[in-house]
């Protein structure tokens, strides 16, 4: 159910984003306690409380009147954050050369969690400098790394 209902609030958030300086960066459609339906939106500068509140209002409207999720859930609509989970192509090509946290189903060489330069990602591979290329299905995870 979650994959469905992911890509029809995608499509949705697209159009209301059409045409705007805001970006589109995740929906999840996910069962914790309750089901939470939460939209990752993202802009040049950041997002703020407004545009999150603007946001899901719009999104609210419509979701009431279409009946794309059947069972009460809860919507949040806030920004991915500074440790953005990276997922998507364009992620991958706006973070080249940046420092990621690649989190691994396995271990290789004795560590789950690499961190490394991004350099490239590919159908099959992701790169990071020195290190031999990840193959794609071992990677849990990929996020921006953060130091502190």
């Amino acid at each position: 159910m979650g994959n469905k209902v992911e890509a029809r609030v995608e499509n949705l958030m697209q159009e209301i984003l059409d045409g705007t300086d805001f970006e589109l960066v995740d929906v999840e459609f996910v069962k914790e306690r309750d089901w939470y339906l939460r939209v990752f939106v993202d802009k040049v500068g950041g997002i703020d409380l407004d545009d999150c509140q603007m946001l899901s209002e719009k999104l609210g409207e419509i979701l009431d009147k279409d009946p794309i999720i059947e069972s009460a859930y809860i919507l949040e609509v806030s920004s991915p954050g500074i440790d953005r989970v990276l997922k998507k192509d364009k992620d991958f090509l706006r973070e080249a050369g940046k420092k990621i946290d690649v989190t691994l189903y396995a271990p290789i060489d004795g560590e789950k969690i690499l961190v490394g330069t991004l350099k490239a990602r590919d159908e099959n591979f992701l790169y990071l400098e020195n290190f031999e290329p990840l193959p794609r299905e071992k990677i849990a995870q990929v996020r921006l790394h953060l130091d502190f």
